[in-house]
């Protein structure tokens, strides 16, 4: 005779915006990411970034701030001045940002503000190369926001990551981008069973609530 099931704790992944317990992640808006000139052909990516995803973050991140809400950066960027601590995936693909460089930092448009906390990463998801996990358990949070840039990158192992240590992940889904709709698309599809998805707005709705 099989044993009962027991039952869920969580019926739904749709739960309260609790501030205390809530952070607001945004992962590579730093110069290295938009600086457009020296970096591949991207008109889609730039497109749907500056005239839409800053602006979004630009807002979550302001009602954040309003309600008490933890926001959080990640930014690629090296530990060593020669890269030599660099992942195996960041030195295959060229990824090398500078310790302290102009590269590394937070673009203007979403300077972070106080003492909110800028952590650099040398892997596409900021669990595997950071104490972010025990920073935000200190915090005691266990809802995580995730927003920024790309996708089908660091987005995507960041909630896949997340979920499997325990966290509650919201992915904002026009609060992210990457080189084409199509890949964002495909994207939030593959990874939706490890999050919730919002929009800014309807974020921005229970947030205020």
């Amino acid at each position: 005779m099989n044993a009962p099931r027991p039952r869920d704790i969580y019926t739904s992944r749709a739960r309260p915006i609790v501030p205390e317990r809530t952070g607001l992640l945004i992962i590579d808006a730093q110069n290295w990411v938009m600086d457009e000139p020296s970096r591949q052909p991207r008109p889609t990516f730039y497109r749907q970034a500056r005239e839409t995803v800053i602006p979004n973050l630009q807002r979550l991140a302001a009602a954040c701030r309003r309600y008490g809400i933890e926001v959080i950066y990640t930014v690629m960027e090296n530990f060593t001045q020669d890269g030599r601590d660099r992942s195996l995936d960041y030195k295959l693909s060229n990824f090398f940002i500078a310790r302290g460089s102009h590269d590394a930092r937070v673009i203007d448009e979403l300077a972070p503000a106080g003492d909110e906390m800028v952590i650099p990463k040398t892997s596409s998801s900021l669990f595997n190369s950071t104490n972010f996990e025990y920073l935000v358990r200190n915090i005691g949070l266990d809802t995580i926001i995730v927003t920024g840039f790309l996708t089908d990158q660091c987005v995507d192992h960041t909630i896949r990551d997340g979920a499997d240590r325990g966290f509650h992940m919201i992915c904002v889904s026009d609060g992210c981008a990457t080189d084409t709709q199509e890949r964002h698309v495909a994207a939030l599809n593959a990874f939706r069973g490890y999050c919730r998805t919002e929009t800014t707005d309807s974020l921005l709705g229970q947030i205020g609530s």
